[in-house]
């Protein structure tokens, strides 16, 4: 397979891992490789001025692509990506996304549900209690949820859960990351704090193509 921007080289191993350069990497799915191809060249995103160009390039080979794809399936698709980028404690056989409350991701990530991220089998399930979340790796609060942030990241707070919403207040609440919309396209913001808190360790790719790090580590 050919290389996105001489950052990949070709190798026989298994698919779902990702490997940077001058280490082998397997051959992943087309959506995976081609939306962190983009997050990788955040130089270029600042071109796409238009929302449905990003979404449509970071969505191909996906189901629908083709059709008018929404903000909702480019944000699912970041949730998955960013367990790419995250080291949790302890072994897992499968990473497992975990949501609260009135989302509207569910219908586009049960796209992904089964698939190989990271070498793990990729699960999707709602919680709406903190006994919930045991076997939860990334925890998504949506903005119609703003109320409840303070309390669900209490759920959370010292388990090793990536948490994550569309909301702006949420890392001042203490969340780790945001997706935030601006200058036309989707971007995010990471606060290490809430990540080591977590037990967590955020790889330096997806710090340095953070639109802001609050925290005291990058």
């Amino acid at each position: 397979m050919e290389s996105i921007g001489g950052w990949y080289e070709k190798n026989n191993h298994d698919a779902g891992e990702w490997y940077w350069p001058g280490q082998e990497r397997p051959e992943p799915d087309r959506a995976s490789e081609i939306l962190t191809g983009l997050m990788l060249f955040r130089p270029l995103l600042r071109l796409l001025r238009f929302p449905l160009a990003f979404a449509m390039l970071a969505l191909a080979g996906t189901p629908g692509f083709g059709q008018a794809a929404s903000e909702a399936q480019l944000k699912a698709a970041y949730l998955v990506n960013f367990l790419k980028y995250v080291e949790w404690p302890g072994s897992h056989p499968t990473l497992t996304i975990c949501l609260f409350g009135r989302d509207s991701l569910g219908h586009h990530l049960a796209a992904y549900e089964g698939r190989q991220v990271a070498g793990r089998e990729l699960r999707v399930r709602r919680v709406s209690g903190p006994e919930q979340l045991a076997d939860c790796q990334e925890l998504f609060v949506p903005e119609s949820e703003e109320a409840r942030f303070a309390a669900v990241l209490r759920w959370a707070d010292k388990l090793p859960i990536l948490t994550v919403s569309d909301g702006d207040r949420f890392l001042h609440d203490g969340g780790a990351i945001a997706l935030i919309r601006g200058d036309g396209r989707l971007q995010f913001d990471i606060n290490t704090d809430a990540v080591n808190r977590a037990g967590l360790k955020a790889g330096s790719p997806m710090l340095r193509l953070a639109r802001q790090v609050s925290g005291g580590s990058r």
